[in-house]
């Protein structure tokens, strides 16, 4: 064996006690195609992971964005007396009843020049418009009667063929037996667009209509604000929950077996299906404790069962993180257990307290089928008033939208995931953000 010497290299050393390992030309070569070869399979593998993101986004933009705007027609409205209110006396149940998307008929034939007498031409023509064009209308003269009488140029919703078309999801070169569009009906939308009375407007009733049969006119109302009430149910009721769980196993709980058997349990619930926390939702808060199905209190509390364990887990991993030097100190200078941990240890773990937190409730935020075993399924039209009101979720009515066979619903589909991507989006960098600004580096 040699000996090592002040000019004896590590390597020569290495040569002499591994003959033929080092000074092997062939062996060094083929162990830096290994390397190169490795390097090349992760870039490979983040290349090809990249690639299918981007597919991805690009799908759901590419379907999505033209849910922003939709079609209108500006109409001359005539909001006739004799056809609203004949009595005259302003009724609420006379406002209510009355025929206005006759009215938008009787409009929309005057600027296209439709015969009356020819039923063809008429049912062609009012085909152009949408059918909730008269709860629009209703609207308008519910919140001001003053509009009885009067004529007003109003922006009414274009049907959704018309839209489709607008929008090129209907070619025009097809024959007119192979698309929904009839050659008159092409005619007049070209005429009305030369006119610039029809338009593609930002499509505010996204956000602000109900449930609808009609693509035009569906909106995300009532799963925006089912999913704020699910989420204020989770955050108040898991980050309480799970941060004191955490910090009584962590600091307070002895070691023994039963801990042990609760914290192989916490684990082992961040891994159970979500299905399975909808099945215990269903039995538990609706059948046993009689809450009413669809509603945001039920799945707020179907939810925090889902998110509690990731809490837990997220708060437990950053108390663990605090060094133990800051407890010792502590405890050094006179505080108790609990001051040296709500006084030194809890506002050091703040950051990773924040992050699990967050994360959580995106995880919450994006859950389908907990949500669909409590019934948030439903067909909702009235706006929820509090949590206990009838209500859905953004996931859950991506899913209703994918199942609808009419085709602006395709374009709906993508557009709610396009809003429910930008609020995780949203969320997640609020997460990064609080973690850089209270991170403590040790």
């Amino acid at each position: 064996m040699s000996v090592l010497t002040d000019d004896t290299s590590l390597t020569d050393l290495a040569a002499s006690l591994v003959p033929g390992r080092f000074d092997n030309p062939a062996l060094m070569r083929r162990r830096r195609r290994a390397e190169i070869r490795f390097q090349l399979y992760g870039l490979a593998a983040i290349a090809i992971g990249l690639a299918f993101l981007v597919i991805l986004f690009t799908s759901i933009i590419g379907n999505g964005w033209t849910a922003f705007f939709q079609t209108s027609i500006k109409l001359p409205i005539t909001f006739d007396a004799q056809e609203i209110d004949p009595d005259g006396n302003r009724s609420a149940s006379a406002l209510a009843q009355a025929n206005y998307q006759k009215l938008a008929y009787t409009a929309l034939h005057k600027v296209l020049g439709v015969d009356p007498s020819n039923r063809l031409q008429r049912n062609a023509a009012n085909a152009l418009l949408s059918r909730e064009t008269d709860s629009q209308l209703r609207q308008m003269v519910t919140a001001d009667p003053s509009l009885i009488g009067q004529t007003k140029s109003v922006w009414v919703l274009a049907s959704g063929n018309v839209d489709a078309f607008e929008k090129g999801r209907i070619d025009r070169a097809l024959p007119q037996a192979n698309r929904q569009i009839s050659d008159q009906q092409i005619a007049w939308i070209d005429k009305l667009t030369g006119d610039g009375v029809m338009q593609k407007l930002f499509n505010t009733g996204l956000f602000t209509n109900t449930a609808s049969s009609q693509p035009e006119t569906a909106g995300l109302a009532v799963a925006l604000l089912g999913s704020f009430y699910i989420m204020l149910i989770v955050m108040l009721l898991s980050v309480p929950l799970g941060v004191a769980a955490a910090i009584y196993l962590e600091e307070f709980a002895p070691k023994n077996r039963f801990t042990d058997l609760i914290e192989v349990n916490i684990n082992n619930l961040a891994a159970v299906p979500s299905i399975v926390f909808g099945l215990l939702g269903l039995a538990v808060f609706i059948n046993f404790a009689g809450l009413p199905r669809s509603a945001s209190l039920v799945g707020g509390l179907v939810l925090t069962l889902r998110t509690l364990p990731t809490v837990i887990i997220a708060t437990r991993a950053s108390i663990t993180a605090v060094p133990p030097s800051i407890r010792e100190a502590a405890l050094g200078v006179g505080a108790s257990k609990v001051q040296t941990i709500f006084h030194h240890v809890l506002p050091l773990s703040l950051p990773g307290i924040i992050t699990g937190t967050i994360l959580g409730l995106i995880q919450a935020l994006g859950e389908t089928a907990p949500l669909l075993m409590i019934g948030m399924v439903a067909f909702v039209v009235d706006i929820p008033k509090s949590p206990i009101d009838p209500a859905t979720a953004l996931p859950v009515q991506i899913y209703m939208w994918a199942t609808e066979a009419e085709r602006g619903f395709v374009e709906k589909t993508a557009g709610a995931t396009i809003v429910l991507l930008a609020i995780i989006a949203v969320m997640n960098i609020v997460a990064m953000i609080l973690r850089r600004r209270y991170e403590r580096k040790w």
